[in-house]
């Protein structure tokens, strides 16, 4: 069955407009109450953690939802702003029943979402949402008085979620003697990721941390990573952390200003475990991990593996194959040996202990990386064209890949909510690349 109102990230939308609205989401809670309490034991009590970001609209859909939960016959626990991932560690440490995060992660402010997670700190499956938005269909009810969900605050999670970070780095390893600038994106770890790095020893410079809930991912963060860079440079600092609005994406930069995204620090992880002598078996990126990042990781002697786009796919494959790293550019990056999920404070941790055991800078550790260029063409085409029966389009792409063998790679994705075909051509050279994505593009008809 296909979902009508959960995508690969949970349900997410503008502020005001359906599903993000009061009515909905008092439904929703209600919904999911009711999966949760007919796969409860016998005599056992649901409760559901809801956590947020910062977003001034967060206040307004968290009442909606306590309200559908305790309708329900659900506890709900609320332990305001704090990172995704947090939220999902909490579920887990606490043998809730279910977590929530209301958050749009990257988006603006006048976006919001919401993403459950299972008791056991991962993703819900397929069929527990689909078991969701069949309720929804229901008319909405209520349990007696009796039964009715009460609401509590956990007023430690920051500090519990603080010390769970610090637990995933070294016990014989401390960041003393590091400057380093946290990019908190003004979103969920502004009054977490800071503490993390400064009770290892850091000396740590702020930025993004005054949220008022409506400066959330504003001109900072893991998706606006010039303010980092600029500052890095101001105060001669040694590294750069970015973290997005719901802290599970993570960004890089050193002392020089370069920028380092999620697929090289994909390789980082996984070189560092290796020279542990980690038994890997292999790495998962995405369609779109730079085809270096795979040859590199090849060589160190691990298998690797391609996920369609989103961190959801990605954990998925980690989980069939059995492996335990994996992650996207975006800055999405699983450390299944530390977390259930992709967490931005975590992956920092690990690429500042990879630093510290080797004794290497992250341009030393990433010397045998060279970045192919990447080309990506947005191409807009005629009503009613199939592009993958095109005879003509498939022969060009495949005398391209011919071309590129070894060196390079061709990607044509339609996008899911336009009529747009991306074209995406990585070589070792810009100007290949480009030509090459030019020759397949010219053949889609605009009109």
């Amino acid at each position: 069955m296909k979902k009508q109102y959960f995508g690969t990230d949970g349900i997410r939308g503008e502020v005001g407009r359906f599903p993000i609205v009061p009515e909905f989401m008092t439904r929703l809670g209600y919904a999911a109450g009711k999966v949760l309490t007919q796969n409860a034991k016998q005599g056992e009590r649901c409760q559901i953690l809801i956590g947020k970001d910062t977003r001034v609209s967060g206040y307004l859909l968290e009442a909606s939802l306590e309200a559908g939960f305790a309708a329900a016959g659900v506890d709900v626990m609320l332990c305001g702003p704090i990172p995704t991932p947090g939220v999902a560690y909490l579920t887990k440490a606490l043998r809730l029943s279910a977590g929530l995060v209301i958050s749009a992660s990257h988006n603006p402010y006048q976006d919001n979402g919401i993403k459950f997670f299972s008791a056991n700190g991962d993703k819900l499956s397929d069929d527990f949402e689909l078991a969701i938005e069949a309720e929804l269909e229901k008319p909405m009810g209520c349990v007696s008085s009796e039964e009715l969900g009460k609401a509590f605050r956990l007023d430690d999670a920051a500090g519990r979620y603080i010390e769970f970070c610090k637990s995933t780095f070294p016990g014989d390893q401390n960041l003393k003697g590091l400057k380093l600038v946290v990019d908190c994106a003004n979103g969920a770890a502004y009054h977490t990721a800071p503490h993390v790095f400064h009770e290892l020893g850091a000396e740590v410079i702020s930025i993004g941390v005054h949220p008022d809930g409506r400066n959330i991912n504003d001109g900072c963060g893991a998706t606006a990573p010039d303010a980092l860079i600029a500052k890095v440079k101001e105060v001669g600092a040694d590294l750069g952390i970015a973290l997005d609005g719901d802290a599970d994406r993570l960004q890089m930069v050193d002392a020089s200003g370069r920028l380092f995204n999620g697929d090289e620090l994909l390789y980082v992880l996984a070189k560092e475990r290796t020279d542990r002598g980690e038994a890997l078996g292999g790495v998962v990126g995405t369609l779109m991990t730079n085809l270096a990042v795979e040859i590199a990781i090849k060589d160190l002697g691990i298998g690797f593996e391609r996920a369609k786009v989103g961190d959801r796919y990605v954990l998925e494959l980690l989980k069939h194959k059995g492996w335990l790293i994996g992650g996207e550019g975006s800055g999405h990056l699983l450390c299944l040996d530390q977390h259930s999920t992709g967490d931005g404070t975590i992956a920092a941790l690990q690429i500042l202990a990879a630093m510290k055991l080797s004794n290497q800078s992250l341009p030393q550790l990433l010397n045998s990386v060279k970045i192919f260029p990447q080309v990506l063409l947005n191409v807009k085409f005629k009503a009613g064209y199939d592009w993958k029966t095109d005879a003509s389009l498939k022969f060009q792409i495949a005398q391209v890949e011919t071309e590129l063998k070894g060196t390079g790679r061709v990607l044509i994705r339609e996008s899911g909510t336009e009529p747009v075909l991306r074209v995406m051509v990585e070589a070792q050279d810009k100007a290949i690349a480009l030509s090459a994505a030019k020759s397949i593009a010219n053949l889609i008809p605009t009109s």
